[in-house]
């Protein structure tokens, strides 16, 4: 991907990936789910969950698979909502930028 991939971008991507599991899901999903779309590193996507964490947007959890434990992370009241500001700030933005970008009218 030629375009740049910003702290906001990697939130959004990562709330959303998180939010479409009721009871949540777990770092390594997380990770291949995102970067089935987006060019960015396991190292990268890992201080992103710990910062969502952090701020409230998502919670965790440890549950046992095969021996050992797994962390869960589950998305929050705070990161649904903050999730749909850049669920519309994306409609938007890719609108205005899909006129300019693929034509049309301004």
């Amino acid at each position: 991907m030629v375009f740049n991939t910003g702290a906001a971008l990697l939130d959004a991507v990562v709330l959303a990936v998180v939010a479409q599991e009721a009871e949540g899901t777990y770092g390594y999903k997380i990770t291949q789910d995102v970067r089935a779309v987006l060019d960015v590193s396991e190292s990268t996507l890992y201080p992103v969950l710990r910062r969502l964490q952090n701020s409230g947007m998502l919670e965790t959890y440890d549950k046992e698979f095969n021996g050992r434990n797994r962390r869960y992370y589950k998305i929050t009241l705070s990161g649904v909502n903050l999730l749909q500001t850049y669920r519309q700030t994306w409609q938007e933005y890719s609108s205005k930028l899909s006129k300019i970008l693929l034509g049309g009218e301004n």
